[in-house]
């Protein structure tokens, strides 16, 4: 009896149950998601890996699934369950730690999402397997390595230039886990497939070098992508929920301040005591 694919199927599970909590509980996104002053401060480090079950709707965590999915079974046949789970696992906390670098000055800085662990799936996948294609709905094949590349350009693409623009440093990160601990796994590939790991090695860490020394350079701040940044990655549109909720808990907080509470609306009492059950 083969056992293929039930590493996969219980990671998919895992996700689905945890995300479904998460989107039936305010709560538990607060106490599992990933938060730069929760980690640093409070040293809560098991978030690097709990915020990668969590998604911020259905249409996300579908879409990450799928993806997974996708990638995960030839990797999960040939390598085996414990290798595989090494590189899903390893993906998610690499890119977590990136972010958690670039972002460590950013206290209330939060994402959450499994993107940095399928990156990693995605990336050991095009190193071990060069000659794979990849489609979608089964048109337009493409080469495993062109994908690779074009997801890099896509990630800096979408880098943010400000806080409430969208991040994708966690998914550099996790691409380059996951092409390092598949190569530490299987380093035959290095030599088989030196071509293609240079291809994808060079740019993820030149923009990994830019990103958290010089990132300016790829500030993405202009018309075209202030006017469709809802395309952008799902994976932080949370971030901006959150960024919005306590730009309107402050401004009721500081209304409180200057004229008291019985100045507050119907509408601004109502919202307070919904953050306020949502901290406790």
């Amino acid at each position: 009896m083969s056992y293929t694919g039930i590493i996969t199927l219980l990671i998919i599970l895992t996700n689905v149950v945890i995300s479904w909590k998460g989107f039936k509980s305010r709560a538990v996104f607060n106490k599992y998601e990933f938060e730069v002053e929760r980690i640093l401060l409070y040293k809560e480090y098991r978030r690097l890996i709990t915020c990668g079950f969590l998604h911020v709707s259905w249409k996300h965590l579908i879409f990450n699934m799928i993806s997974l999915l996708l990638f995960s079974v030839m990797l999960e046949a040939d390598m085996g369950p414990v290798a595989y789970v090494c590189i899903y696992l390893g993906s998610l906390i690499g890119g977590n730690l990136l972010s958690l670098y670039i972002h460590r000055r950013e206290n209330d800085y939060s994402a959450v999402g499994a993107s940095g662990a399928i990156c990693g799936i995605i990336f050991a996948s095009i190193v071990l397997y060069p000659g794979m294609m990849v489609s979608f709905f089964g048109l337009f094949p493409v080469p495993g390595w062109v994908y690779g590349i074009v997801y890099i350009l896509y990630s800096i693409y979408g880098i943010k230039s400000r806080r409430d623009n969208i991040g994708h440093d966690a998914h550099l990160g996790g691409a380059m886990a996951g092409m390092l601990i598949g190569l530490m796994i299987e380093p035959a590939a290095i030599t088989q497939n030196i071509a293609v790991i240079i291809a994808l090695t060079v740019p993820c860490v030149f923009f990994m070098y830019v990103i958290i020394h010089k990132p300016h350079i790829i500030l993405v701040d202009n018309y075209f992508y202030n006017q469709h940044h809802v395309l952008a990655d799902i994976d932080d549109l949370y971030n901006v929920e959150k960024a919005n909720r306590q730009k309107e808990l402050d401004a009721i907080l500081d209304k409180i301040h200057h004229k008291g509470i019985n100045s507050l609306t119907k509408t601004e009492k109502e919202k307070l005591e919904r953050y306020s059950r949502q901290i406790s």
